[in-house]
């Protein structure tokens, strides 16, 4: 009587649990609730690009400042910002070049190519 009644309660409790399991995975399967998982999975990689583009332009403008530090070039407290400028020395002696330079001219005529 015991082991039928234990059987009994077992199989029921069995029943119970494999019905609880199957409709929340029907639940899950709706349209709703399919659409929410992707809307969900839409906005963690939205977040996950957000994340990748602040990285790189950490790392843009970390070795901005390394090539800049390497060449010379400081911020000039006059220039708006994001703009350098060529120390002196250096601005005038391209300068100097330029108007010293004696080279003939070269133009070039499209027309002549026809």
């Amino acid at each position: 009587m015991f082991r039928r009644a234990f059987w009994f309660t077992a199989g029921a409790a069995a029943g119970v649990w494999a019905t609880t399991k199957v409709n929340r995975q029907l639940k899950k399967l709706t349209p709703e609730s399919l659409a929410a998982q992707a809307a969900d999975k839409a906005v963690e990689a939205g977040h996950r690009l957000k994340d990748f583009a602040l990285d790189v332009k950490a790392g843009m403008t970390q070795r901005e400042d390394e090539l800049n530090d390497a060449l010379g070039l400081h911020q000039d407290p006059d220039r708006p910002d994001n703009v350098t400028a060529l120390p002196g020395p250096r601005r005038l002696r391209a300068i100097e070049n330029h108007q010293n330079d004696n080279r003939p001219k070269l133009s070039y005529n499209r027309n002549e190519d026809h």
